[in-house]
């Protein structure tokens, strides 16, 4: 009887029902699905760390969805665009929570990515044979801050306008074409309707664009395999297990958790993570006592400010960035998984703190120790990445790797 039963499990989906396969022939997604549901091996040590992409496409979803149903009413023009979303707000059915939920599902977007990113820098997920999958997912971050950007400018309140002022201007700091470009992105000579109209196109676009790409995310970690905390690749059938029911229970606990921390905020403190001078209609004539961005751009905002030159700080915060571009190649540590690297851990937990402290740096003010601040905090996100990363592996001595991810995985489950 439990023959029966296995065999009739390990029978494909299209060898189960005509219907399936007679679709599958004529478009092979219920095949592809099946791979990846039950056929390709994941590592079966995974920890909840590898939630945080799947939590990250669900608030992809969220956005758009929400973003849809707000493009709805929201009128793109300088004179209405203000009072469009107040319309929003108060005259539409459950307006108030689209729009909140648009809004606090841009910072939980953005606390997903971060940690996606985090779990990334600490187990060398972009190490061999991952670096194309880490590129792309450093090309959705940067899309998803433009989009954020963008976002932001659409109420039209005074940090809104302002904002865009400030951001659209640093352009100008390139030699030659500087203020080509910032004409351009302003569509005139200075930031009014033909901007306002140009970010909104922008930002309802730019979403589709990251949904693309998220699928040639999932496409390379499809070819190159999922990282996991040993940093061991999979040898054997030992080492692996199906994505379903394994990881989709593990998915759901996590969604559980995401979706409790963000109704938490959206029906709490809604606008804890927003500015209440984007609640006055923007006047370019009355300049706020202290432009910030949104709290997911303060780190690089600190390092733009750390720097006494326009240009400078234009190039040392895009750096910032950028510089992840060339981390495959910067950490020269055989050791992928910072989990056997203790020197490691005490410099990337430094780093992080420092990350953090420049996100706080970021929204003070830009004089006295803050500015002495930023410039330390800025020379160690650096260092970090230049000098620590590269030299490290000269000096560390790391711990002995498991010999497989199944051996790795019974060790950690027996100090349980």
């Amino acid at each position: 009887m439990s023959n029966h039963i296995q065999n009739d499990f390990d029978k494909s989906i299209t060898e189960k029902s005509k219907t399936a396969k007679w679709i599958n022939d004529r478009l092979p997604i219920i095949g592809a699905l099946e791979n990846t549901l039950f056929k390709h091996p994941y590592p079966k040590n995974l920890s909840y760390w590898w939630n945080f992409g799947s939590l990250a496409g669900i608030a992809l979803v969220v956005q758009i969805l929400s973003g849809l149903f707000l493009a709805m009413h929201y009128v793109p023009n300088a004179k209405l665009a203000f009072d469009s979303v107040e319309h929003i707000m108060r005259d539409v059915n459950y307006g108030w929570l689209i729009r909140y939920i648009h809004a606090v599902g841009a910072s939980m977007f953005f606390v997903a990515l971060y940690a996606h990113i985090t779990r990334g820098l600490y187990y060398g997920s972009y190490k061999s044979p991952r670096e194309i999958l880490w590129w792309l997912g450093i090309i959705i971050f940067l899309a998803t801050m433009g989009t954020a950007f963008m976002g932001y400018v659409l109420p039209w309140g005074q940090m809104s306008f302002w904002g865009a002022t400030v951001i659209t201007n640093l352009f100008s700091a390139i030699p030659v074409i500087g203020e080509s470009i910032v004409n351009w992105l302003w569509g005139g000579y200075s930031v009014d309707n033909p901007t306002l109209n140009r970010f909104f196109v922008i930002h309802f676009l730019l979403p589709f664009v990251i949904v693309g790409l998220v699928l040639l995310h999932l496409l390379a970690l499809g070819t190159a395999g999922s990282n996991n905390p040993s940093g061991v690749e999979i040898k054997t059938k030992k080492d692996s297990i199906s994505f379903h029911p394994y990881f989709t229970i593990k998915d759901m606990v996590g969604f559980v958790a995401f979706f409790l921390v963000f109704g938490y905020f959206l029906f709490f403190y809604p606008n804890a993570l927003g500015h209440p001078d984007n609640y006055i209609p923007a006047n370019p004539l009355v300049t706020p006592a202290h432009i910030v961005p949104e709290w997911y751009f303060l780190p690089f905002y600190a390092i733009l400010r750390a720097v006494p030159d326009k240009l400078g700080g234009v190039l040392m915060m895009f750096g910032a960035i950028i510089m992840l571009f060339f981390l495959p190649y910067l950490d020269k540590s055989k050791v992928k998984s910072g989990a056997y690297r203790p020197l490691f851990q005490k410099f990337f937990y430094l780093f992080i703190a420092n990350f953090v402290f420049l996100g706080y740096l970021g929204q003070s003010p830009a004089d006295g120790w803050y500015v002495t601040a930023s410039r330390i905090a800025t020379l160690y996100y650096y260092a970090y990445f230049l000098i620590i990363l590269p030299l490290l592996p000269k000096f560390e001595k790391t711990l002995p790797l498991p010999e497989s991810i199944d051996e790795h995985y019974k060790k950690s489950h027996d100090k349980h």
